[in-house]
């Protein structure tokens, strides 16, 4: 199989069908996929015995009925895949993850054991199980100031390991001592060794902090608008950057050709985020119909993360749980009340795209997040189309993201049951395929 090469420094700017394409030789490799049950872009039609042809990586067309690759020469390499008694559907898409870590009782020792080659380790063990899952893009929101997440996602581009593509915000932006800065409860000699590169305070000092997570090669760019749930400090859960330091953040980014996304949690610091220019928000838990406005207004994105609101009542509840009291507190703050932020934000007509937070809850169970969108009124199809069409959009990649459609990447998953019917379908993918290669058969 012909692999996707770097043409550049980040993903963003190398991650397109025509240079994967381009990277071929003169021999080409074909998938040919025959789909009994076929949902090319979620929000359309089920069609029924189709063919989807991929070339080098990158699907050709869709054809009536089951056919093979009529174009392939004697030199090409064509591979069949009988998916006739399948649901195919785009490969998902995770808006929302954390793939270096992943929450447990020993976290906090970790963050001083582990190297950085540790990291890029454990980052590889959970690529390997996200892709398994069906989710063939991940975008990683916050991975410390380790270099371990761009090597992995280089990695994976180069076809060195498994993974979902990964697009990488590295170092979180984040005030000093808030959540993202993640040195709280430590001596200050460990803090200073924990320091993170996207750590800021004022105007002058956020741009910078900017800029150096685009030096450092990241795709898009992480603040914290607010406190956070499992920060280790009794602050709260509202805004933590002044607007004017929001306002140089999103300025920065979007003048480095960034997008940036916000983890918020406080209403004042959505609205506020959301005022700055923020492209989306991570979470949204006290979004009032002000956010809404602003939302709509502005065309951005929330990523609700349900499954992580769920993980962390079941660990605030448990007697023995390992959380520390502040972190106790505000999971049991929080939790119960994103269910009805989704249902809000749904009902009020925001742009909803999928993401998990994986690294809380467990790498390679993300699609549980799929029942708990569903529980908070939007259909399975609108649900799968935040993990396809929306989720590309919020990338900033539908050109090649999101559907199966000529032109874009060859990624597809496909299950026994039908999703439309069932959404827990999804937990148990039977076949992945990402860029015209099958990583799990059934």
């Amino acid at each position: 199989m012909k692999r996707l090469r770097r043409l550049a420094t980040t993903v963003a700017a190398s991650l397109t069908a025509s240079s994967l394409a381009a990277s071929a030789a003169s021999a080409a490799d074909y998938a040919v996929i025959h789909a009994g049950r076929l949902l090319a872009e979620p929000g359309r039609a089920v069609m029924e015995n189709k063919t989807v042809i991929i070339k080098d990586g990158v699907i050709e067309r869709i054809a009536d009925g089951f056919v093979g690759a009529e174009d392939a020469s004697p030199d090409d390499a064509v591979t069949v895949h009988d998916l006739k008694d399948m649901f195919v559907m785009p490969g998902l898409i995770d808006g929302h993850v954390h793939l270096l870590s992943e929450n447990n009782p020993k976290g906090r020792l970790q963050r001083v054991e582990m190297s950085e080659g540790d990291l890029a380790i454990a980052g590889a063990r959970h690529a390997r199980r996200t892709l398994m899952a069906g989710f063939t893009t991940v975008r990683d929101v916050g991975a410390g100031s380790s270099d371990a997440i761009f090597a992995l996602r280089d990695g994976v581009a180069r076809g060195d390991v498994p993974g979902p593509r990964i697009f990488a915000s590295g170092s979180t932006i984040s005030v000093t001592g808030g959540h993202g800065d993640g040195t709280q409860g430590y001596r200050d000699d460990v803090a200073e060794l924990l320091h993170q590169s996207g750590v800021c305070d004022g105007v002058g000092d956020c741009r910078r902090a900017v800029r150096e997570q685009v030096r450092r090669g990241a795709d898009h760019i992480k603040l914290t608008a607010t406190a956070g749930v499992l920060s280790n400090t009794a602050a709260g859960l509202e805004q933590q950057f002044f607007e004017d330091e929001m306002k140089a953040i999103m300025d920065a980014a979007h003048a480095m050709g960034r997008k940036a996304t916000a983890h918020a949690h406080g209403v004042n610091g959505i609205n506020a985020a959301l005022r700055a220019g923020v492209d989306s928000i991570e979470h949204g838990t006290y979004l009032d119909n002000e956010s809404i406005r602003l939302f709509k207004r502005n065309g951005a994105y929330l990523v609700p993360t349900l499954l992580a609101g769920a993980t962390v009542v079941e660990w605030a509840q448990d007697p023995e749980t390992f959380l520390l009291p502040p972190q106790r507190a505000k999971a049991l703050q929080v939790g119960p009340l994103m269910h009805e932020m989704a249902k809000r934000a749904h009902e009020g007509g925001v742009k909803i795209a999928f993401g998990t937070d994986s690294g809380v809850s467990k790498h390679g169970e993300n699609a549980r997040e799929f029942a708990l969108l569903v529980e908070a009124g939007m259909t399975p199809m609108e649900a799968i189309r935040s993990a396809t069409v929306m989720g590309a959009a919020n990338l900033g990649q539908s050109d090649v993201l999101g559907a199966i459609a000529p032109g874009k990447f060859g990624d597809l998953i496909a299950v026994s049951g039908d999703p439309l019917a069932d959404i827990t379908e999804l937990e148990n993918v039977d076949f992945v395929m990402k860029a015209g290669r099958a990583y799990k058969t059934w």
